[in-house]
């Protein structure tokens, strides 16, 4: 008989809710528990998710609990956080810091005690900051600690090269990197189609000549688009985390955009940003370094200088 999969849902607003509904419908977990400050929001999401087993082609045990019921969970996600605080922020994730960085420094020792030794996925927003937080307070071996972080932007960016050259999104290799925020960047000399650089098509097909920075904008954006109408996303990061912990679930090593840490990569050491990493049942077992040019890598450097530069913010926190 094969392990059951265990997966944890830490906070069930919006986004927990459709990840722990992601990875019920999908089939993705055995067995979902869902811890929430608030009892009772987790107990409707509870039973709104049960009640959908019955017309579900696999089986699914879910259930509420606490931070002491997580120790043998194989991927846990965190996704508290306060979206309301986003609400005339100027689209500005680091609203939410105050919040996210209280509610980790909070629950960490709390999930360790429980004796958790698997996968921590990392949603809640500034996700980079959030998820190097709670590396370093869990003491979890590296790797073992990552964010969504530009995922869902590489998604949005791949899905705006499509519609722009007419190339479906699955024969593109392009990352948005860096923060999951305003100073993202594409390393736009590393794009390529089916194996062929941006830079050659470019030569001979007029599809292929746009505005790069256009389209980086329209990737990163495309979030508070959503924002503006609904007040919150929910569809795009939650299939994101299921993807994700499905890959860590089933040892895929794919190479997937996430907030992961750098330890010399890139020139960087104690940061966790989006990089391209291999991703499978160690989490982000290995950075992988692109070969950018001067300029790329300069727009990334000035990237990660505004992460260390947020995370100053980290020493007013109590």
């Amino acid at each position: 008989m094969s392990k059951k999969r265990v997966v944890g849902v830490i906070g069930v607003g919006h986004v927990g809710a459709h990840v722990a509904y992601s990875l019920a419908v999908q089939g993705i977990a055995d067995e979902l528990i869902l811890v929430d400050a608030n009892q009772d929001k987790a107990k409707c999401e509870c039973q709104d998710i049960f009640d959908s087993v019955g017309y579900l082609p696999h089986r699914l045990s879910i259930r509420v609990g606490d931070y002491a019921d997580l120790g043998n969970c194989d991927v846990v996600v965190n996704a508290a956080g306060k979206i309301s605080l986003l609400l005339g922020s100027g689209n500005n994730r680091l609203k939410e810091m105050d919040f996210t960085i209280r509610a980790v420094n909070d629950f960490t020792a709390k999930v360790m005690a429980s004796g958790f030794h698997g996968i921590f996925l990392n949603i809640a927003n500034p996700c980079d900051i959030v998820t190097r937080q709670f590396a370093k307070l869990s003491g979890l071996p590296k790797g073992h600690v990552l964010g969504t972080g530009t995922a869902l932007d590489t998604a949005r960016l791949r899905s705006a090269l499509a519609r722009q050259t007419g190339i479906d999104h699955k024969s593109i290799c392009a990352y948005v990197m860096g923060e999951h925020g305003a100073a993202q960047m594409v390393p736009w000399s590393t794009v390529s189609f089916g194996g062929r650089p941006l830079a050659d098509w470019a030569k001979a097909d007029e599809r292929f000549r746009f505005d790069h920075n256009a389209l980086r904008d329209e990737a990163r954006e495309g979030g508070w688009v959503v924002f503006a109408g609904k007040q919150c996303t929910e569809y795009g990061i939650c299939s994101t985390a299921a993807r994700l912990v499905h890959i860590i679930l089933l040892d895929e090593k794919q190479i997937m955009p996430v907030s992961a840490e750098l330890d010399g990569e890139y020139g960087e050491k104690d940061l966790f940003v989006g990089v391209p990493a291999v991703v499978g049942a160690g989490g982000a077992e290995q950075v992988v370094e692109l070969p950018m040019s001067s300029e790329d890598m300069e727009e990334f450097k000035k990237c990660c200088a505004g992460v260390r530069q947020n995370m100053e913010h980290l020493k007013e926190i109590k």
